[in-house]
């Protein structure tokens, strides 16, 4: 009897806790940077619409079994900035705005999860779609008193020791903190034992997958971030591309397993420009990186686990701004980004000084959609003509400022229209206190199935793969 009572109640504790006893060899952690829970479902809703589905298309993530949301505030604030957010997902400690790795006094370093995985022996790798010396990114190898310490943290990789960095480039390579000229970091990093790789093309043609990489764009291409999705060209490094080669060169030769953490940051990017469109296409990519690890999991699913979540919210997006229609399938006519927008105006400026109203409203139509396939109000034509006037005529180039961009008036002016027509809102061009979703999947992902704050996430990932976070 005893044996029988014994029995079953070990069969119900493994299927109420079926990671008991199992340890996350691999794991994946994914951070949509400024990713809240409307820029996910406006990128479902938006999907349906342009395939014609009645139901929201869903992304790989958002399949998962188990789904929570995060509480994002840092110490100091009510709205998290990048540096505490990242800190608080890396380290499971709460800091101020603006630290990396640190309590918010800036004087003692926290231990990072990647830290507690490359101490267990398992390769590490930190990527991104931003700067490799970014916030986030930062937050998981680097300990400084301001996230704007690009040399210093960018000095970190060395000391980290950890296997893959991937990313744009490194915002202040040659410059401290203090504006002061330093050693360039590219013969530091290669004589710690980096291969630092410039393009994809760069991978493929490296014979030992399993060295230790930096992978980042090619010169001539953008430093601070790869391409918007919406702008690149097939040429051009991709999230998915780091992702692939991370993957790659991590499980090449390794029976330990590995950690490696994912952003995709230029969703903030979009959203602090307020630029809906560009938002989804960002989102997308994202996800085909999601896809990758998922496709993994799919390999090892008893020794995987996948964590997909945001820092925090950009922008206070809303879906639905009046009407019960959704209209979002307008923003499908938007070709290229808030920036690209910009240039192709000021381009059209410097290039054609008598420039009509009708050739500005043949770029914008082009390029937008607006007038040519969506229908807008007098009220916003005479905006932008009027704008025009401004611009092109009286020659007042104005600008809409961001965190990241500084864009022409009409571009702005045009986007936000385009918004408005395709059923959006935002509440500000910065960051909110909105939850963050949280999605999960694999050993340990059962820990997920409820509100948490974003310190609990590496703290619950520790646990399912055995790591110390103290």
């Amino acid at each position: 009897m005893k044996k029988h009572v014994l029995f079953l109640f070990l069969l119900v504790f493994v299927q109420v806790f079926p990671s008991f006893g199992q340890e996350a060899k691999y794991i994946f952690y994914l951070i949509g940077d400024g990713m809240g829970l409307n820029q996910v479902n406006l990128t479902e809703i938006h999907q349906a619409e342009v395939q014609h589905k009645d139901n929201p298309i869903p992304l790989v993530f958002t399949q998962f079994p188990h789904v929570g949301f995060a509480s994002t505030h840092s110490l100091s604030n009510g709205v998290t900035d990048s540096g505490a957010g990242g800190t608080a997902l890396a380290v499971g400690k709460k800091t101020k705005n603006g630290v990396i790795g640190m309590d918010s006094t800036g004087t003692v370093p926290y231990k990072s999860i990647a830290y507690a995985a490359k101490q267990k022996g398992k390769k590490v790798g930190i990527i991104t779609s931003v700067s490799i010396d970014h916030a986030t990114p930062a937050s998981f190898y680097a300990h400084q008193a301001d996230r704007d310490m690009y040399y210093e943290i960018g000095k970190e990789i060395v000391t980290s020791n950890f296997d893959f960095f991937g990313g744009s480039n490194f915002l202040k390579p040659e410059t401290t903190f203090d504006h002061k000229k330093a050693p360039s970091l590219f013969p530091i990093l290669e004589k710690a034992g980096y291969k630092v790789l410039k393009g994809k093309d760069a991978y493929a043609q490296l014979p030992n997958k399993s060295d230790k990489i930096i992978l980042m764009n090619s010169d001539g291409s953008p430093i601070d971030a790869l391409k918007y999705a919406i702008d690149q060209k097939p040429s051009d490094l991709k999230l998915a591309d780091i992702t692939s080669a991370a993957i790659t060169s991590l499980h090449k030769n390794n029976t330990n397993g590995f950690f490696l953490m994912i952003e995709g940051g230029k969703i903030d990017w979009a959203c602090h420009a307020n630029d809906a469109a560009t938002t989804i296409q960002e989102v997308l990519d994202f996800n085909n990186s999601v896809q990758l690890a998922y496709d993994f999991y799919k390999k090892f699913p008893n020794e995987t686990l996948i964590v997909v979540t945001a820092d925090h919210e950009t922008g206070g997006l809303g879906v639905g701004n009046g009407s019960s229609s959704l209209k979002t399938k307008f923003l499908s006519h938007q070709k290229i980004s808030h920036a690209e927008l910009s240039n192709a105006i000021g381009n059209l400026r410097k290039n054609n000084p008598n420039a009509t109203w009708g050739d500005l409203k043949n770029l914008i139509a082009a390029q937008t959609g607006l007038f040519s396939k969506i229908t807008i109000h007098e009220t916003d034509r005479s905006a932008l003509e009027a704008a025009y006037q401004k611009s092109f005529v009286d020659h007042q180039n104005e600008t809409a400022k961001s965190l990241y961009a500084s864009d022409d008036k009409i571009a702005a002016l045009s986007i936000s229209i385009l918004n408005r027509m395709g059923s959006i809102s935002w509440a500000s061009n910065n960051h909110s206190a909105a939850y963050a979703p949280v999605y999960a999947i694999g050993v340990g992902s059962e820990q997920f199935n409820q509100k948490m704050d974003n310190t609990d996430i590496p703290k619950k990932i520790a646990t399912a793969a055995k790591l110390s976070l103290d």
